[in-house]
């Protein structure tokens, strides 16, 4: 799979392509130099849902109510409110 192609594709269907990448390596009835390529395909699929991920985060608000009523607040993932 070329990176072009990969960029195209919806988290949804590289979340598939990546699904069906482990469970044949999972199988380990594939030859180490086909092996090898999916292990390739499967990292650039990771780093793509990875990406998505990231943009989504930046996008979503958290509404919180209060007392005056609901503020917006930046989405902040758990481990960085936390300070870890």
């Amino acid at each position: 799979m070329k990176a072009a192609a990969n960029s195209e594709l919806s988290f949804e269907e590289a979340m598939e392509q990546l699904e069906k990448i482990v469970e044949r390596l999972e199988n380990g009835d594939v030859p180490l130099e086909t092996a090898i390529d999916l292990f390739q395909e499967g990292m650039k699929l990771s780093q793509l849902c990875g990406g998505k991920l990231e943009q989504v985060e930046r996008k979503i608000e958290l509404l919180i109510e209060t007392e005056q009523g609901f503020q917006k607040k930046a989405f902040a993932p758990m481990n960085e409110e936390k300070g870890e």
